[in-house]
């Protein structure tokens, strides 16, 4: 039996049927972010890398014995989308290889190291909302890791403005102040340093580049966002 991104535990009595074991293609380096989210908490948490390990399943979530990991680095340019397409890819062709070791009674499964474990607890709604406070890096991890869904976003006026993509720039002022805006994006000071917003939405429109975007809806230097 084979799992990939099952949401809920397989009960011992379903795992003890296949002749030759249950295993989970699980989208991280085990035990670090085991749980529902590993794509998107490895890149909240700014890892510089993550990958696919091969587990033989029992009862815990995500506890089994490593059949076999794998590596992979995550660039400044992954999103969770970029991600999972690349782990999706070296998943399933770790996972021919591990039956095939299964059926010729090569595996040997090795527990997990005691020490490292983290969970990738499911996402939650209200981690969409950009926190201008927070340093501009972990508001452009955030913008990443919410790529394609649920989308990162802001309030301008009180109506949502969705950040689809942004870069960490130097800057200073009160968070969430627009300190500059021009064709190249529009520049928001935060905790630390700025960010550079380069492609947004508004409610009910499309993604545009953010020239596009300020020919619709001007901001200028001193709006406000929240």
């Amino acid at each position: 039996m084979v799992v990939a991104a099952y949401g809920l535990i397989v009960p011992p009595a379903m795992l003890e049927l296949p002749r030759l074991g249950a295993f989970n293609i699980h989208a991280s380096l085990l035990p670090r972010w085991r749980g529902a989210a590993p794509v998107q908490r490895a890149l909240l948490a700014g890892d510089a890398e993550t990958g696919i390990t091969i587990m033989r399943m029992d009862a815990g979530l995500d506890t089994g014995p490593i059949v076999a990991q794998s590596r992979i680095p995550i660039s400044k340019d992954d999103d969770a989308q970029s991600l999972h397409d690349h782990l999706a890819v070296l998943g399933a062709r770790m996972i021919v290889d591990a039956l095939e070791r299964a059926r010729d009674g090569s595996l040997r499964p090795e527990p997990q190291p005691a020490e490292g474990a983290t969970y990738a607890r499911k996402l939650e709604k209200g981690e969409a909302r950009l926190d201008w406070r927070s340093p501009a890096v972990k508001l452009e991890r955030q913008i990443r890791a919410l790529r394609p869904s649920p989308g990162a976003f802001a309030l301008q006026e009180s109506a949502p403005l969705k950040v689809w993509r942004a870069e960490v720039r130097p800057g200073d002022g009160e968070p969430g102040t627009v300190l500059r805006v021009d064709a190249k994006g529009i520049l928001v000071a935060c905790g630390e340093n700025a960010l550079l917003l380069t492609e947004l939405q508004r409610a009910g429109a499309r993604r545009l580049p953010a020239a596009e975007f300020l020919r619709g809806f001007p901001l200028r230097a001193g709006a406000r966002l929240a």
